[in-house]
């Protein structure tokens, strides 16, 4: 069956552009620095593993919009295998001979032995859990909840952050799990509106609720961000001198421009939506554009992970 607001913008769009979105940031990051191939597939795990935490996140905005267990499923299954993928790019890089050159036992140590592959496997092994659940949910076979889901997903949406090179510092585990996770949540949740709002009246009622949630989830990306990138790169030269540092720049550009675009939509959109003097369609056309713009910060952000 067709899903979207009839004689309107299919609703799948979202995640149809969402995708090559993300592609494009990290096309722009490859522009300003060498990075690894591996970027891509990064991106797509981090937009599939947002739209999971948005889709259950959602009942959450409004309890007359129930999870899409199958769509749930699907995304949760898109994102285990992506993950996979990250998991073998990781490994050859680490051995050294390359993805082609990997063999098996080669793979298998990494992710026993080493500390980045056993992180990877924990990651790998939540969002199994999650699509297991998701796709016996959607068969009726176990009590529905979103709970589960969200645990399992916000875990491993943080899990890799919270070790990496911040971990190193004071407070940095806490602070990149906390750039990861609203990240997670500012685009997943418009990213789940745009997949399963359709008409006005849920519009008129989840997207004040989620503007409110956005507000202080754009303000702990934007201060952990800075701090992130100050002690990454130890000054404000790098950020200019350093393909690290200028993909960090164009990063925090965007986001300067999705913070205007959101204060405009927030006394323009928002209000008449909330009003009722908005289209359904109008309001998923808003909602596309932000998903892509913010698809494209994330591939930034996925560039950004896999050099750091």
């Amino acid at each position: 069956m067709r899903r979207g607001i009839p004689g309107g913008l299919d609703n799948r769009v979202a995640l149809g552009l969402a995708i090559p979105a993300g592609l494009l940031g990290v096309l722009l990051a490859w522009a300003l620095s060498d990075i690894p191939a591996a970027a891509g597939v990064r991106v797509c795990a981090d937009l599939a593993g947002a739209a999971v935490l948005g889709l259950a996140t959602l009942p959450r905005l409004n309890d007359r919009l129930p999870v899409p267990w199958r769509m749930t499923a699907v995304l949760a299954a898109l994102w285990c295998c992506l993950e996979f993928v990250v998991l073998v790019f990781a490994a050859g890089e680490v051995v050294g001979s390359g993805v082609a050159a990997l063999s098996p036992a080669d793979f298998g140590t990494y992710l026993v032995r080493i500390s980045a592959g056993q992180i990877g496997l924990a990651i790998l092994l939540a969002t199994a859990v999650v699509a297991g659940y998701a796709a016996l949910a959607f068969r009726g076979l176990v009590q529905r909840t979103p709970d589960l889901v969200l645990v399992f997903a916000a875990v491993a949406v943080t899990l890799r952050p919270v070790t990496g090179h911040m971990s190193q510092q004071v407070f940095g585990s806490v602070l990149a799990g906390v750039h990861a996770l609203a990240a997670s949540i500012w685009l997943g949740l418009l990213l789940a509106l745009a997949l399963v709002v359709r008409g006005r009246r849920d519009w008129a009622e989840t997207l004040p609720r989620y503007s409110g949630i956005a507000v202080p989830m754009v303000a702990a990306i934007a201060v952990t961000g800075v701090i992130n990138g100050v002690v990454r790169l130890g000054g404000v030269e790098p950020f200019v001198t350093t393909g690290y540092g200028r993909i960090m720049l164009v990063k925090a550009l965007l986001l300067v421009v999705l913070l205007a675009l959101g204060w405009w939509w927030r006394r323009t959109w928002v209000a008449a939506a909330a009003a009722h003097r908005m289209t359904a369609e109008a309001s998923l056309r808003r909602a596309v554009l932000e998903v892509a713009l913010i698809a494209v910060v994330f591939g930034l952000a996925a560039s950004l992970a896999i050099t750091g």
